[in-house]
């Protein structure tokens, strides 16, 4: 047995699920979800509106630093715990008391965040795609348009990983070139084609404020939406590991390098995007309702302005596929552990590909209801983003937050912070905290039914039906993390799985 199944077998699980991810195969699942195309150009609109050009490309290395600590300590912890439980199996195992019910609480709230992410990616891909049939059929960028694509979207993803599970993994390796070119690509057509470029002051001192509020610190802080949404996912190198080689070390540095690339690259896009813009109060009001679009066409032309978009189109779709993968590991382990009405169904491997082909619909599905306020209120849609982040983040700092209360009686991976492990958790708890905080209140005044903030109502209502669930029923059969059998049923387990 190698070293990453008996590890596997000493956290309590067989290896069900197939072992043949690279170390960089991880890391690209995480930096194709975290896809600086799509979370930068499908908030670049807010961001327009929200701070403008300095909020943006100052806010973007602000939240990036406090992202890299967040997911320093994820790694730490991860590095442990190599399943794909991910961080909910890690509450359990950290609680000092209480661990089933740590357990849970961060289950669901990734499962929900992840499943808002999934929403958002893929809807940022029908917007995106709308907006070029628009263009160049006339195929109107209306609500209904832009749910039928992102319908045909989420199933072209499930099907991609049902039926195509080598091809995704090899799409996911395509995946990181694309971007990194794509962003080259994009950046080179906007500094060499557009007849003029805005000033050096105006890129990084521009502030913008179009959303009624009189304070600039609030606004700024509100802009911050751009960067921090966009750097979210990074936990699916984690709910990776038990397909990845050498999962201890492969896992961590799949979190830590995906923000670190993309946060590089990111701020490059960003600041050769705002360069480019020719008419600020056009790419506002765009018909298309995608600005970067708009930026493309009066920057490149009209048929290099499509080609761009076109760039950004493909990136979000492999984004999507992959965010489509990861959910579907979180939701299998989830289920594993009986925390998912129908938990037998969901944890269901396909012995065939050794891939969870339902928890795959699962996430295309769950994504799909998500997104189907879109049809009746861009605003209330609005809070999908918001509670996927903030969902997210959450799930994130919990278990970060147990390991700096663990103190030294954490048990190391090989891949550790050392003596930095404690003071990175403290301050990356206190991050999630402002954030928190911040992205609960109203993003424009005066306050109406049409420009409310629901990420309040949508956080409550995941916290409370968890609550209610918890209190009448879940803390009377689940335990949290749950071991399979004993070494010899696990082994009788992966031999059914071999001889098929």
């Amino acid at each position: 047995m190698d070293e990453d199944s008996a590890r596997l077998h000493q956290l309590g699980y067989a290896q069900e699920l197939r072992r043949t991810m690279s170390a960089f195969s991880n890391f690209a699942v995480s930096f194709t979800i975290i896809s600086i195309l799509s979370g930068c150009l499908t908030l670049y609109g807010f961001g327009l509106k929200t701070g403008g050009p300095a909020a943006m490309i100052w806010g973007w290395p602000l939240v990036g630093v406090f992202v890299i600590l967040v997911g320093l300590g994820m790694a730490e912890v991860c590095s442990s715990y190599p399943t794909a439980g991910g961080l909910y199996y890690w509450a359990a195992k950290l609680a000092p008391s209480g661990g089933a019910a740590w357990s849970w609480f961060t289950g669901w709230f990734n499962l929900i965040g992840q499943v808002a992410v999934t929403a958002g990616i893929d809807f940022g891909a029908a917007l995106f795609l709308n907006a070029f049939l628009d263009l160049q059929f006339g195929f109107a960028a209306t609500p209904g348009h832009t749910i039928l694509l992102l319908a045909i979207i989420l199933a072209v993803h499930g099907l991609l990983n049902t039926f195509g599970v080598r091809l995704v993994a090899v799409l996911n390796g395509v995946s990181v070139w694309w971007h990194l070119l794509g962003v080259l690509v994009i950046v080179g057509a906007l500094v060499f084609l557009p007849a003029k470029h805005q000033s050096a002051s105006f890129v990084f001192g521009h502030f913008v404020n179009e959303t009624g509020w009189g304070s600039v610190p609030y606004v700024f802080a509100l802009g911050l939406l751009v960067a921090q949404y966009t750097l979210t996912g990074y936990d699916a190198s984690a709910h990776m590991t038990e397909e990845t080689k050498n999962a201890s070390t492969a896992g961590p540095r799949g979190i830590v390098n995906s923000i670190l690339v993309s946060l590089v690259a990111g701020w490059v896009l960003l600041i050769g995007l705002t360069f480019a813009i020719q008419d600020y109060d056009g790419a506002v009001n765009t018909e298309t309702q995608v600005p970067p679009a708009q930026i493309f066409i009066d920057a490149a032309g009209a048929t290099t302005g499509k080609f761009l978009l076109l760039i950004a189109i493909g990136a979000q779709l492999f984004c999507g596929m992959a965010s489509v993968t990861a959910n579907s590991r979180m939701i299998y382990a989830f289920a594993r552990d009986g925390a998912i009405p129908g938990s037998g169904w969901w944890h269901r491997i396909n012995k065939r590909t050794r891939t969870p082909t339902n928890s795959v619909w699962f996430a295309a599905v769950g994504a799909l209801l998500l997104a189907l306020p879109y049809l009746w209120s861009a605003t209330a849609y609005a809070a999908v983003t918001s509670i996927a982040t903030v969902g997210l983040y959450v799930a994130y700092v919990i278990p970060v937050f147990l390991r700096v209360r663990k103190g030294d009686a954490f048990e190391r991976g090989p891949w550790h912070l050392g003596r930095w492990g404690r003071p990175i958790g403290i301050v990356a708890t206190v991050w999630v905290v402002l954030i928190f905080v911040l992205f609960m209140l109203p993003q424009a005044s005066p306050v109406t039914v049409a420009n409310f903030n629901y990420t309040p109502v949508a956080f409550l209502v995941v916290l409370g039906g968890a609550t209610l669930w918890w209190v009448l029923s879940a803390r009377k059969w689940f335990t949290g993390p749950k071991v399979q059998g004993t070494a010899e049923e696990l082994e009788a387990v992966e031999e059914d799985l071999r001889a098929v």
